[in-house]
Parts: structure tokens; C-alpha cells; sequence
């Protein structure tokens, strides 16, 4: 991970980024509830509730999956400036941010899926701004762990309301698959660290997270088979991670993350993953911002 605004030299040339995408377009393309959105039930909202993750089966049509695969080897092929490649040594790790920003694709789920007015009713929120996006692609043979990790404690905001979807495009097995520690969203946050060479973040003053390896029978690790159009949806203090990909599959994901009302920028202590650039808001600002645009409201 890059620490808060760091930019390389070519970040400026790739924010054409409103880029591909006209941001005043961006601005007013707020949706109302869609026809389109696959409806959370009751069940589901209670299981996030209490577990800090759900699994919504069936969320996604195939050619919003379809549209999602193609984009991606484009994206795999052209990185962005805070493209990472986390494994080391056999098969591949890919990470990168911000896609919707440079590949209207992208931007076009973002907008046209359903996927805001999922998190609204999963968020029990009036409205529904999109944070950052984040494409993790492990190829197959590929043995570099997703270490377990909080996201909240990389990222420069605060609040209950804060969720990703984390959209596989390929038939996932549990084995694989991301793992959960079942109500840790309620736990305090833990020190983040970067995931290429594990080292700590400085300057936080938060605990080092448990090792949750070291002892899994005191948890209740949760996870799940996934084929496309499936997603999972989490909380963004709950612990996850994920082994390696040893299946015979890719497994292309790309997480997005949301945030509702009583969420606020937040320059926390220390070392800051997320956003990388200055969105031009204050600690304590409401997000609703060209940075964090509001895509669907109630």
C-alpha cells in the first residue's frame, strides 16, 4: 500500500481519469431504486448484522460478470500508477486502484448495476456514496496469502456504514475463497500493515491484530463457494484474509467499497493507505464530493 496523497510522476497523465468519463456526468447519474437491483432479504440484512459479512448468491447477471472479465485482461495489461504485484516468487498476485476511474467498464457497473441500492438497504442507509475500487486478480498456482487484515484502519474515514462487495468472476472454492472471522467488525482496529513485505505501519498507535493462524479453533472463520454472480459483502472493520490460489482456476475479484450516512472523513494518526490523493475535504466532512460522488439515494 502507498501512503495518503503519495503520487508517482504519472499520476497527473493518468487523471485523464475523469478520464475516459465525464466527472459533471458522474455527478448527476444519482440514482433511484432500480428495477435492476437484486433484492436483499431480511435474513441477509440480520446475518450482516451479526457476522459483519453476508453472501448474496445470484447478485449479479452474467453479463455484467461477462462485461467485468473482458475489462479486466485490458486492466491487467495497462496497470495504473498504484498498480502492486503482491506475490513472490511462483504465479501472480496482481493488485490496482481506481479502476473505474480509468476504464468506463467499470465505472458503467458503478453506476448501472444495482449495486448501490444493495448496500443501501444491506446499510440501512438514506444514500449510497461509492469510496474506491480495488481489482485482485490471483492466478492459479499462486501460493501469496491475502494476510489477514481490517480495511478501516488503512483508509481516512470513519462511521458504521462502511461495506465492500467483493465480486468474484470465476468458480471460487472455500478453500480459496476470502475467510472471515465471524463478529469481528465489532473488535477494535487493529495496525494495519503493507502486504508486500508485511511490514507495520507507523505512527497509529493501534495493537498488532491477534495471529489468527496461530490458534483458528478460538474463531469462528467463516467462507463460502463462489461461482459468478455471487458476491460477498462485508463490513469494513470485520478480519479477513485468504490462502493462496492453489485451485486449477484464476480468481479474478474486484472489491468495491460504499459508505452511507453517518460515515466522515477521518485524517487519522499515522500512515494512511486510502484515498492516495487530497479529496479537498476536511476531518469530519460529510463525503458527498467528486471524490466520493453519491450514486443512488432513497
Amino acid at each position: 500500500m502507498l501512503t495518503l496523497f503519495q503520487k508517482k510522476n504519472d499520476v497527473k497523465k493518468n487523471i485523464h481519469c475523469t478520464l475516459l468519463i465525464n466527472s459533471e456526468k458522474m455527478k448527476t447519474q444519482i440514482h433511484k431504486a432500480s428495477s435492476k437491483a437484486r433484492q436483499v432479504t431480511h435474513e441477509e440484512v440480520n446475518e450482516y448484522q451479526k457476522n459483519g459479512v453476508v453472501k448474496l448468491s445470484g447478485a449479479f447477471e452474467m453479463d455484467w460478470i461477462n462485461q467485468l472479465r473482458e475489462v479486466t485482461e485490458t486492466a491487467l495489461n495497462n496497470p495504473g500508477p498504484y498498480a502492486e504485484e503482491y506475490a513472490k516468487g511462483g504465479g501472480r498476485f496482481f493488485g490496482d486502484l481506481d479502476v473505474a476511474k480509468r476504464f468506463p467498464q467499470f465505472n458503467d457497473f458503478i453506476y448501472n448495476s444495482g449495486a448501490a441500492d444493495m448496500m443501501g438497504s444491506i446499510l440501512k442507509s438514506r444514500k449510497i456514496n461509492f469510496f474506491y475500487d480495488q481489482l485482485l486478480v490471483k492466478e492459479p498456482g499462486t501460493g501469496a496469502p491475502t494476510p489477514w487484515h481490517q480495511d478501516m484502519p488503512y483508509w481516512a474515514i470513519s462511521g458504521n456504514q462502511i461495506a465492500s462487495i467483493w465480486l468474484p468472476m470465476d468458480i471460487v472454492d472455500k478453500e480459496v475463497s476470502l475467510k472471515y472471522v465471524a463478529g469481528s467488525h465489532l473488535w477494535e482496529a487493529y495496525n494495519p500493515h503493507n502486504f508486500i513485505d508485511d511490514s507495520a505501519y507507523e505512527g497509529t498507535g493501534l495493537p498488532e491484530l491477534p495471529d489468527i493462524d496461530a490458534a483458528p479453533d478460538k474463531y469462528e472463520l467463516l467462507g463460502w463457494d463462489m461461482k459468478p454472480g455471487d458476491c460477498l459483502v462485508f463490513q469494513g472493520m470485520i478480519v479477513h484474509g485468504a490462502k493462496g490460489n492453489t485451485s486449477n482456476n484464476r480468481r479474478r475479484a474486484w472489491a468495491t467499497r460504499w459508505t452511507g450516512d453517518d460515515v466522515r472523513y477521518n485524517k487519522r494518526k499515522g500512515k494512511i493507505a486510502i484515498p492516495q490523493e487530497d479529496p479537498g475535504l476536511s476531518h469530519g466532512d460529510v463525503l458527498d464530493s467528486d471524490a466520493f460522488p453519491v450514486i443512488w439515494s432513497a
